[in-house]
C-alpha cells in the first residue's frame, strides 16, 4: 500500500507527516498537490492523508476554502468508494467543512492557541485505529487555536451510538479529569471517524510522536494503523 499526502497553501505539517510515514514507517509516500485530481495510482486499500497547518491563511473559517480544491472533489470521490482517509488538526477541520465527517472544529474556549504534549486514549476499538491502539494512553501533541470540537445532541448521540467517537483527552492515567482537555472539546473529544470506518480526523498530531529522536513515538501506533505495519 502507499500513503498520498495532500499539500495545501498554507500547510506547515506536511513535511513532518512524510518523513514520519517514509522515514519512521518506512512506508510509500506520494505528494498530492492540491490543484491536482488524480488518484488513479491509489486503491482503497490505501490512505490519502490532509495534514495540518493553515490551509489558504484559515480565511473564512478553518478548512473551508481548502474543502473546495480539486484534489478534495477527488478525496471525497476516493472516501466514498471506501478509501481509507485520514485529516490532522487542519486535516480534520478540512474533513468537517467537507461533510466527511460530522460535527465542527470552533475556537479553543480560552481562545488561545496551544501547543503542547496532552494524553489520550481510544473510544473503542470498533475501528482499525482503536483496535490498534487498545487501551494504551497516548502522549501526543497538539497546536491548535480551532480544536474545539463541536457536534449537536442529536449528531453527538448518533456518533456515541456508531462507535464514531475515536479518542478522548485524558490525563496520564487514562481519567477524564480536570484540566486534561485542552481546548473545551464536547465531551472531551479528540478525534472522530464516519460511519463506514474508514475517514477519520483527530487534532493532536501522531506524526511530531514518531521518532525516537524526540524520545516520544505513541504516534507510530495511529499511523501504523493505517498502514500495513504490525
Amino acid at each position: 500500500m502507499k500513503f498520498g499526502v495532500v499539500v495545501f497553501p498554507g500547510s506547515n505539517c506536511d513535511n513532518d507527516m512524510i518523513y514520519a510515514l517514509r522515514d519512521d514507517l518506512k512506508q510509500e509516500v506520494v505528494v498530492l498537490w492540491h490543484k491536482d485530481r488524480d488518484l488513479s495510482d491509489f486503491t482503497t486499500d490505501d490512505c490519502i492523508i490532509l495534514p495540518g497547518g493553515f490551509s489558504y491563511g484559515d480565511y473564512l473559517r478553518c478548512g473551508s476554502i481548502a474543502r473546495f480544491s480539486p484534489m478534495m472533489e477527488s478525496v471525497i470521490e476516493f472516501a466514498n468508494k471506501g478509501g481509507k482517509v485520514f485529516g490532522v488538526c487542519n486535516g480534520f477541520q478540512v474533513l468537517c467543512e467537507s461533510g466527511l465527517l460530522p460535527g465542527a472544529l470552533l475556537l479553543n474556549d480560552h481562545q488561545n492557541f496551544t501547543c503542547k504534549n496532552v494524553f489520550l486514549k481510544s473510544a473503542g476499538n470498533d475501528n482499525i485505529i482503536g483496535e490498534t491502539v487498545g487501551d494504551k494512553v497516548l502522549k501526543v501533541p497538539i497546536a491548535h487555536g480551532e480544536g474545539r470540537y463541536y457536534a449537536d445532541a442529536d449528531t453527538l448521540k448518533k456518533l456515541k451510538d456508531n462507535g464514531q467517537v475515536l479518542f478522548t483527552y485524558c490525563d496520564a492515567d487514562g481519567s477524564v479529569a480536570e484540566g486534561a482537555n485542552p481546548n473545551g472539546a464536547i465531551d472531551d473529544i479528540a478525534g472522530v471517524c464516519n460511519e463506514g470506518k474508514n475517514v477519520f480526523g483527530m487534532m493532536p498530531h501522531p506524526e511530531r510522536a514518531c521518532s525516537d529522536s524526540l524520545n516520544n513515538i505513541d504516534g507510530r501506533l495511529i499511523l501504523a494503523a493505517l498502514s500495513s505495519v504490525n
